[in-house]
């Protein structure tokens, strides 16, 4: 049986040269978080790859929140017409 911090953890920002960071979906980003966990709680991880463990799980809930806010958001904006069906209004922004 192979070491803990030998387990594959996916990174969500891996792109190549010239291309830009695409999020993995909600998802995707969720289950890497949970791996990412699950070998942090081994107790026998390096401090390296704990503190490149602790960066990536950081980097995740970042993903996570932003699409659980842009979620949020769709509900927010989703209005009844009179025929009682829900449509998606468009954004309005203020600049402030």
């Amino acid at each position: 049986m192979g070491l803990p911090y030998a387990v594959p953890v996916a990174n969500p920002k891996i792109t190549g040269p010239g291309q830009p960071a695409k999020s993995p979906p909600f998802e995707e980003a969720l289950q890497s978080l949970e791996r990412v966990v699950e070998v942090m709680e081994s107790d026998e991880l390096p401090l390296e790859t704990l503190m490149a463990r602790y960066e990536e799980g950081i980097k995740l809930v970042k993903i996570c929140q932003e699409k659980l806010a842009e979620a949020e958001l769709k509900i927010q904006q989703l209005e009844k017409s009179a025929a009682g069906d829900f449509k998606l209004k468009p954004l309005e922004l203020s600049e402030t």
